[in-house]
Parts: structure tokens; sequence; C-alpha cells
């Protein structure tokens, strides 16, 4: 009789930035890593569906999720229209395999994608056959006030959504316990972008042990309530200055996951 297995590790695209989607695959496939989560963005190779899948082949390691183009500086990738970027990330997500859409919540600017979003998003994960795992974000600071930026707002445990994701950057900057945000999900959590940060107004995806907001004790929760979703590390290497400096970092990183995700006897 088999024990319970840990869950998937993946790579973001997103963590060897500045680098191109067609080396995140390649560091993830050197380092060990065993899925890769894609992130949309200025990179025009993120956003061709055939040229993603072409990648997954070719490594020969599988897409586990689709990172819609929601972020500040992504805002014209697939054009303006929120609904529509998220219907085509749905697609991607199929013919690639993935079975998860990782969204942010709308900013409050995006009052009219804002208004109906919750009931949105279970439209669309009805229409698709696709998790929308909705991102917790947090409050933007300027000086000592805290600026509410997102509709209907930044903890997704507050919404009835039917999937989540937890980011332990961001869990840092809200000043959020993601193990209490765990369990307020339940069930409902799908998704996890490891990393970690600190008490900063900065979103610092550091290295998971690096900052302070708990990451090891959040991964042995979910080793311990048997976390059946996706890993996927979210890390920033924009500061490593040579190939053995990136690499290095992205290794510390499976090598903690792999730690602390060991399944509870």
């Amino acid at each position: 009789m088999t024990g319970p297995r840990r869950p998937r590790i993946g790579l973001s695209t997103s963590s060897v930035y500045p680098e191109s989607t067609a080396h995140a695959f390649s560091w993830a496939a050197a380092v060990g890593y065993e899925a890769v989560e894609v992130m949309v963005g200025i990179d025009a190779l993120s956003q061709q569906t055939s040229a993603v899948a072409q990648l997954s082949e070719h490594h020969d390691i599988p897409i586990s999720a689709i990172h819609a183009p929601c972020l500040l500086f992504t805002q014209a990738v697939w054009g303006v229209e929120p609904w529509g970027k998220l219907e085509r990330s749905a697609e991607m997500a199929r013919e690639v395999g993935a079975e998860v859409v990782v969204v942010h919540p709308p900013f409050r600017w995006q009052r009219d994608y804002a208004r109906d979003f919750v009931n949105g998003i279970a439209a669309l994960e009805e229409s698709s056959g696709i998790a929308f795992a909705v991102e917790n974000m947090y409050p933007w600071r300027a000086s000592r006030r805290h600026l509410e930026m997102y509709l209907p707002g930044w903890d997704p445990s507050e919404e009835p959504y039917a999937n989540t994701t937890v980011d332990l950057s961001h869990a840092a900057i809200a000043r959020s316990d993601p193990v209490a945000m765990a369990e307020r999900l339940g069930p409902r959590l799908r998704h996890v972008h490891l990393t970690d940060g600190t008490d900063s107004a900065k979103d610092e995806h550091l290295v998971p042990g690096r900052g302070d907001v708990g990451a090891a004790r959040f991964l042995q929760h979910l080793a311990a309530t048997g976390f059946a979703g996706e890993v996927v590390l979210e890390i920033n290497t924009r500061k490593c200055e040579t190939p053995q400096e990136r690499e290095a970092d992205l290794r510390e990183s499976l090598d903690f996951a792999l730690e602390h995700l060991s399944p509870v006897d």
C-alpha cells in the first residue's frame, strides 16, 4: 500500500526573467523541476500556444498552469479586454494540457471588469472546464497608508471562488499568515506560488527560506493536510549576475520544496 504522494513541484517561467520562456523550460529540465507554469507576458514566445507546446514536448516536461497576462506591465498583451484575455488563457491551457489558469483580481480602475468578476470566473470555469485559480494580492503601501487597489478585494478567502492561488510573497506584503489563509480556503486552495518575503512594501519573491513569512511551516501544513494541487516556484533571480548564480537559486528553491513537502508519516 502506497502512502500519500507529495504535490508536483513546478517552475514559473517568470523565475528566470529577463531570460526567455525558452530558457525557463531549459532550466526546469536541467535542475529537475517536474512541471512549468507559463507566465504569458511581453516575451512574444510566451503568447504563442504552438511554441509553448513545442517547448514542453522538446524538454519532456508538462505545463501545470498558464498565468494570464493581468499584471500592470502586461496590460496590453493579448489586447486590453480582460475577459478576452482570460478566454484566450483558457484556450492555451486546454491545448497544452494544463488544468489551471492563474489570475489576479481586477484593479480598482477596471470597474466594469470587477463588477461581476466572481460570477464571471465561475461562468468561465463552467464553460471552459479549466480551473481559474484567483491569486491573493495585497494592499499597496504609500507612506503610512494602505491603498486597496483590487476589487472585489485582495484576499480570495473572502469570496466564493471555487479555486484559488496562495502566493507567499504577496502574503508577506499583506502581513497575512499564509497558513491561516490556507485553512480558510480549505479544498478551494488549488495552486501555490512558493517564494518568500519580508515585512516590506516590495513584492520581493525571495528564494524560499530567505524571508520570514513562514515558507517551511506553510509547506509542512500542505503536506500534513494532503494538498493535491500544484506547487510552483515563483522567485526573482534578476539580481543573479551569472548563470551559475541563477542555477544555485533554482536548485536551492527546489531542494527547499522537496525537504518541506515530504509526506507526513
